[in-house]
């Protein structure tokens, strides 16, 4: 881009009042701090990250406890690298297992074990309660309320561009 390009493209940009400033870079700042302190406090207690957690959260949802595993990296937005190598560690711990799938012969199942079920039964109140109180407690009800509309029309546009996931859980 030349000069001139850049200074035109700066000038037609709706630039932020400071008030939305600074409730983006709020938002960016706390969706960093509550992550890392929801994964610190899995992984202190169970030995097991948000990541590995919304896995299981996710197999557990399904009526017979498994999904493919790209729909479940579409789901996660994880690349199918990324989710092949979470499967394994989660495998090698005994929390998941794969399968072959037997409609095509060509995808691969991930399903939720016993033990993995386990996990999850005693992992969920400390996430819940981390939930808690890093995040509703906090606010009132009208304005989690409000976050859950902002987020909604978030998906809602954004999950356009990702036909093939299916981006929320059971309970949206």
């Amino acid at each position: 881009m030349t000069d001139s390009t850049s200074e035109a493209a700066a000038a037609n940009t709706r630039w932020l009042e400071p008030e939305q400033q600074r409730a983006w870079r709020a938002y960016m700042v706390a969706t960093t701090l509550l992550t890392d302190r929801l994964d610190d406090e899995l992984r202190d207690e169970f030995g097991i990250g948000l990541n590995e957690y919304e896995v299981l959260v996710r197999l557990s949802e399904r009526d017979d406890h498994a999904l493919r595993m790209s729909a479940l990296a579409d789901a996660m937005r994880f690349s199918r690298s990324r989710i092949t190598h979470t499967i394994k560690r989660m495998e090698l711990a005994g929390w998941v297992k794969r399968s072959d799938a037997h409609d095509d012969g060509r995808g691969i199942f991930a399903h939720l074990t016993p033990a993995g079920h386990d996990l999850l039964v005693r992992a969920a109140p400390t996430h819940v309660e981390g939930v808690r109180n890093h995040l509703v407690d906090l606010v009132s009800t009208d304005d989690f309320a409000a976050m859950g509309r902002v987020f909604d029309a978030v998906v809602d546009q954004l999950a356009q561009a990702h036909p093939e996931a299916d981006l929320r859980t059971s309970g949206s």
